[in-house]
């Protein structure tokens, strides 16, 4: 069965240490739409039409790659997969995507927009309004935050165990960040959870990624910062790149300071190598006129 066979290569990827989030919900997704169509390998007409139905022509080509991936990886012990060409849908040049770095009237608006969640009074406006604000107060990766357990809250700081490189850090958190996941903390205490997950849903189970991401969709939707299906706009991960940019326009002093600064900001943020964090980093008017006063420094002669 295709299903079986999907189920079978992702507990292999697992296995072997990767992540593999988006891609195994995918290829669910797929294995559904070929199983009514009763395939029981991959056909390469099934792949394009349901890669088809995607919103946006990246979406598209993001989903007819997964299958090729599983498709060549399955070849190899069964011919009777098909592996789909790679130009289907076309073969742009990648490129880095500009990042939104959200303003505070954007972040407020989406915590309204988040609070309006239904049903009313239960636990799910109140656990993405506390996921929104750690994601923004502490630059934590979706995964990160959604893989937090209530004993990871350790005083003033988070215990990240799950990491992008499977590396544990410390996260201190500001005092304010701190009393916020307290308030919501107390609040779930009076919910009948089902794990011990942070952010958990209405179920009582932790979050999962596909729930919470939609979920954000929704919220970006009705604070009026995206538009309809497969359309671009802000995405939930530019809640990373908004706190590395606020925390460097923060830093004040010489080029020394700067740089410490940077050293820092990657080792909390988790990164391997500070030119890492420089991924993270956009232009804003506020660091544009720290790099203008510095470029007018030196050319008067003076040290920056």
């Amino acid at each position: 069965m295709l299903i079986d066979d999907i189920d079978r290569y992702i507990r292999q990827r697992h296995s072997l240490g990767f992540a593999f989030r988006v891609p195994a919900y995918v290829l669910r997704q797929f294995g559904r739409f070929a199983h009514v169509r009763g395939d029981t390998a991959v056909r390469t007409q099934t792949t394009i039409e349901w890669a088809s139905a995607a919103p946006s022509a990246p979406q598209r080509r993001e989903r007819l790659q997964v299958v090729r991936r599983f498709a060549l990886h399955m070849q190899a012990e069964d011919e009777r997969y098909e592996v789909p060409p790679t130009t289907v849908f076309g073969n742009p040049q990648r490129r880095r995507r500009m990042p939104h770095i959200y303003t505070p009237d954007e972040v407020d608006a989406l915590l309204r927009a988040a609070a309006q969640l239904t049903p009313p009074h239960s636990i799910r406006p109140v656990s993405y309004m506390a996921l929104l604000s750690l994601l923004f107060a502490s630059g934590l990766r979706i995964s990160e935050a959604l893989a937090l357990q209530i004993d990871d809250t350790i005083g003033d700081a988070l215990l990240v165990r799950k990491t992008k490189f499977r590396k544990s850090r410390l996260v201190p958190l500001h005092p304010t960040a701190r009393a916020g996941l307290d308030r919501y903390l107390a609040h779930r205490q009076r919910v009948a959870a089902r794990d011990r997950s942070v952010f958990i849903s209405l179920c009582g189970t932790g979050l999962r990624y596909a729930t919470a991401y939609g979920t954000f969709l929704q919220i970006a939707r009705s604070a009026g910062l995206r538009a309809g299906p497969g359309l671009p706009g802000p995405r939930l991960h530019d809640a990373r790149h908004t706190f590395a940019v606020r925390a460097l326009e923060s830093c004040r002093g010489d080029a020394s300071e700067i740089t410490r600064h940077i050293l820092a900001l990657s080792t909390y943020l988790g990164h391997t190598h500070p030119s890492d964090t420089y991924w993270y980093l956009q232009a804003t008017p506020r660091l544009m006129a720290g790099i203008a006063g510095i470029g007018e420094t030196l050319f008067r002669g003076g040290r920056p």
